[in-house]
């Protein structure tokens, strides 16, 4: 009988040590922060539908991002372990509490190399004004090109809690609390809705003089990409609209969300037909030549969300999505987190193989966890049988302090990222005009200045 030990608790939380900055290193090029490829574990417990099956099944049937010929590969090289002991056999029957953990050659997405700029920090709070294209935690394919791990990287601010969070695409104030005890009293500010936000965006054509109010509610269409739109059967929602400006072919438009849905601002001003001048989903050809004005789309959810892909597949921009190719495997649409853009609890969706979930939204999401998720892709030309297990596992390298530079000298034999050539986004690719302008509560107001791209006078 096989010995299985008893559980132990996995660290869920958002605090990471020294350990977990030293796995890699930045680099910069071309405008835009770049991190060198590493080893990384993902480790899971065995789910309650696994156990009596084999963990070849397991993989056939869930796992299904990689054929078995891979897995079969990364057993030889040492990458699968049981309980901390090598799998040698994917026959093998999973047990209650069996630990498993599969190393990874990651590849993270760039992003822009513009500097997270600190606007305040005391014994309670850091509060900091957030680039575009850079998520606020880890998550997708997102580790360490996220502000919680620069933070920590390069500023030595550690054991932060995320009190709200901007999409990847959003820059603007974002605050964190030093303390569990700040962010509990943070927090019920929220649920009692005292806070305030406001955003400042450029949208496209002359937004009206007047206040608007846009009071639609708003459906999640898919959470692996990330898209929503206005549906009667959506969650209500409100937000104001003022023009601040406008310059003859675009308005900066101030924007002061009522509530916190998914995407709200930016499938609002769509649907107005103001959508952000340099939205790569909202203000896309796919949506159709009203590009979704009053919710007239003309297709099904499948034809929008194909439509999408395959206008950033045409432009090579699927990476300013925060997705890849491998992402857009079909078989894994059915496990989308399904939390409302708040993409930490999409380790579930696949923590041995990686799955990839958007990066949120504009809005306000409590961070209760996070478990980090990603792809590592086969490239199906090699031939995985017969790979040579030694020159595998030198390259592997999963001792701790090596796995970094051993990941950015060496190419990894099973990692199809390693043998794509992909086209780097511009820097200017990276940044959506959407802008979090000031975050007031009951005791705290916290401003940035206005973006460049926002000044009466501004053009193209």
């Amino acid at each position: 009988e096989r010995y299985v030990p008893p559980p132990r608790k996995l660290n869920a939380g958002v605090s990471f040590g020294a350990e977990h900055f030293a796995e890699t290193s930045y680099y910069f090029e071309g405008g835009l922060r770049k991190v060198r490829p590493y080893y990384f574990d993902f480790r899971t417990y065995c789910k309650g539908r696994w156990v009596g099956r084999s963990l070849l099944h397991v993989f056939g049937t869930e796992f299904r991002a990689q054929p078995l010929a891979y897995y079969r590969a990364a057993a030889r090289a040492g990458r699968l372990r049981l309980n901390e002991e090598p799998v040698r056999d994917l026959d093998i029957v999973l047990k209650n509490n069996d630990f498993l953990r599969n190393t990874v050659h990651r590849h993270e997405p760039p992003v822009t190399a513009q500097p997270i700029r600190i606007l305040a920090e005391d014994n309670e709070v850091v509060v900091v004004d957030k680039p575009s294209s850079l998520p606020v935690h880890p998550c997708g394919r997102f580790r360490h090109n996220t502000v919680i791990f620069i933070l920590g990287k390069e500023h030595g601010l550690r054991e932060l809690h995320t009190l709200h969070r901007l999409d990847r695409m959003t820059s603007g104030v974002l605050m964190f609390a030093k303390t569990a005890a700040v962010s509990k009293r943070i927090d019920e500010q929220v649920r009692q809705r005292q806070l305030e936000k406001e955003y400042v965006c450029r949208v496209v054509g002359e937004f009206p003089e007047h206040e608007v109010v846009c009071e639609e509610p708003i459906l999640v269409v898919s959470y692996k990409v990330g898209v929503c739109r206005v549906d009667p059967k959506g969650k209500p929602c409100q937000t104001l609209f003022q023009r601040l400006s406008y310059n003859g072919s675009s308005s900066v438009v101030r924007c002061l969300p009522r509530t916190g849905r998914t995407h709200q601002i930016r499938v609002h001003l769509q649907f107005l037909g103001h959508p952000i001048v340099n939205d790569p989903i909202y203000n896309m050809e796919a949506w159709g030549p009203d590009r979704g004005k009053g919710g007239k789309i003309g297709k099904t959810d499948e034809e929008l969300l194909k439509a999408l892909v395959e206008e950033h597949r045409s432009k090579q921009s699927l990476e300013v999505l925060g997705i890849g190719e491998e992402d857009l495997n079909p078989s894994g649409e059915s496990k989308d987190c399904g939390n409302a853009g708040d993409c930490t609890k999409s380790a579930e969706a696949d923590p041995l193989n990686g799955s990839s979930c958007p990066a949120g939204d504009e809005t306000d999401v409590k961070d209760p966890k996070t478990n980090d998720v990603a792809a590592c892709p086969l490239n199906s030309d090699i031939d995985l049988e017969t790979l040579d297990k030694d020159k595998e596992l030198s390259l592997c390298g999963n001792q701790d302090g090596q796995r970094g530079e051993k990941g950015w000298e060496e190419k990894d034999p099973l990692c199809m990222e390693c043998r794509t050539s992909r086209r780097d986004p511009s820097p200017k690719e990276l940044v959506m005009f959407l802008h979090a302008l000031r975050y007031k509560g009951a005791d705290f107001e916290y401003c940035s200045s206005m973006p460049e791209w926002a000044m009466e006078d501004w053009e193209e």
